[in-house]
């Protein structure tokens, strides 16, 4: 288990050093340009909860950066009809160049990461790590179920 927390503090530490850049030459800090990548590359994710519950960056982050981005123009809000506590996050012309930057660096770093690996061992790899995913949804929603359970109990 160390080693895989190693990697992944390696592999973090690799990817934050090749996105630097493009931060330096858009101005841009490592997590507004995170930002923009997650909401370019999953256009199904559009709000600012999203990128939290999703992404995982804290919401007093997302919430600053946010608003630094749409003061220098990078995105724009939106509201979502029905709903005036939602605000879709939408990237603007601006934001391409950026964008465009920020994908080159995560196709090479892609092209790093996945270096010497067959493409049979590259399925190996998917099939675990879909596996992985399945066992941690599926721990969740034990968990969950228990939680429920346990209130349920706690009424009576």
């Amino acid at each position: 288990m160390n080693q895989l927390l190693f990697m992944i503090h390696n592999s973090l530490e690799l990817y934050e050093s090749l996105c630097q850049p493009v931060c330096r030459n858009c101005n841009l800090p490592q997590t507004a340009l995170d930002i923009l990548l997650f909401l370019a590359n999953n256009p199904e994710y559009d709000t600012a909860r999203d990128i939290c519950r999703v992404r995982g960056i804290k919401a007093n982050l997302v919430s600053f950066h946010v608003e630094k981005l749409v003061q220098e123009e990078y995105l724009q809000r939106e509201p979502v009809p029905g709903d005036r506590r939602q605000v879709k996050l939408l990237l603007t012309e601006k934001s391409q160049t950026v964008v465009e930057q920020g994908r080159a660096v995560q196709q090479n770093y892609r092209e790093i990461l996945t270096a010497h690996i067959t493409p049979s061992d590259m399925e190996v790899f998917g099939r675990c790590m879909d596996t992985i995913r399945q066992n941690i949804e599926d721990a969740k929603h034990t968990e969950t179920k228990a939680k429920l359970t346990e209130k349920g109990d706690k009424k009576r």
